[in-house]
């Protein structure tokens, strides 16, 4: 057996306009854009990364900005809800930032946790959970105070009408049950960022649509010497996974789960600086070598990123 899956790698979403999907994650949240890339499967819309200084594994936030996405609708089969991490004092900090950005935001406590819930600008469902034992991390330089700043994920919340079967998956990929509170189950794993999976069982809750403000998947960290391994736990829970895919920054197996949320099993390697300086991250488009000679064409095709 490989070992256990230490936490979340990135979330990937769907977004519709470009330009107010990049002010909100790196103005008002205050994550550093750290790769501009285009969809390897679409290479007519961006790939924009989110992150701390570097874009450690477990601090990425990704998205596919189509600027004619329709709205989803979230719902079962999808992971319903990202939740960053924040310091235990910072809640007052965000509250008030949330609130300055005119972004309605709720209170409330989950588990024993302060958790701020919100919306982006598509209506995806987020969170910040305040934990005492928040990693120092490595926070963007920006317009967010690194005492306050986002670290990177806490997890993510799963809607599914039934989970058993995803429950399954996740003791394979060495989650364990840590709480229960009516519909929802927690799980975590042995990393210190990104290492909760929620599980919310709705049976009579919709079927998510993907679209605008919707998670396109959810990938978990692995090392390239184990992702082989990794293929075949999934395929001995019933599930079909993709071959290794090199995604550039990282290789990627995908594998939609028994529940319908697409899980992609990441590298930590080599990261995202493998073609840019650290301090250069996210200035420029960077495209893998074998979409180099397309250039001219994709540059074309992409609308323009900067302020109007």
């Amino acid at each position: 057996m490989p070992a256990a899956i230490p936490g979340i790698h990135h979330v990937t979403a769907i977004g519709s306009d470009p330009r107010r999907n990049l002010e909100f994650y790196t103005e008002t949240l205050g994550l550093r854009l750290v790769k501009r890339s285009v969809n390897q499967d679409d290479v007519s819309v961006y790939h924009l990364f989110y992150g701390d200084h570097g874009g450690s594994p477990g601090t990425s936030m990704t998205f596919f900005p189509y600027p004619d996405a329709r709205q989803g609708q979230v719902g079962t089969g999808q992971a319903s809800a990202v939740t960053f991490l924040i310091p235990e004092d910072a809640v007052e900090f965000w509250t008030d930032r949330l609130a300055d950005a005119g972004v309605d935001a709720e209170e409330h406590e989950r588990f024993g946790d302060t958790v701020i819930s919100f919306e982006d600008p598509d209506g995806l469902p987020l969170e910040l959970v305040a934990r005492s034992d928040a990693p120092a991390g490595d926070p963007p330089e920006g317009s967010v105070p690194d005492e306050h700043a986002i670290r990177g994920f806490f997890g993510v919340t799963l809607s599914l009408a039934t989970a058993g079967p995803t429950e399954e998956v996740l003791r394979a990929m060495g989650y364990s049950q840590t709480d229960e509170d009516g519909s929802r189950r927690r799980y975590e794993s042995s990393g210190d960022l990104g290492y909760v999976v929620d599980i919310l069982e709705e049976p009579q809750a919709p079927r998510g649509q993907p679209g605008a403000g919707t998670v396109h998947h959810v990938a978990f960290q692995t090392t390239a010497d184990e992702q082989s391994e990794w293929r075949d736990v999934l395929s001995g829970q019933g599930l079909r996974p993709t071959e290794i895919i090199d995604r550039k920054w990282f290789e990627s197996v995908y594998v939609r789960e028994h529940g319908g949320v697409l899980f992609e099993f990441a590298t930590e390697e080599p990261g995202y600086t493998v073609d840019e300086d650290l301090e250069e991250l996210g200035e420029r488009l960077v495209l893998p070598e074998w979409l180099e000679d397309r250039r001219g064409e994709i540059e074309a095709g992409l609308p323009d990123l900067s302020a109007e």
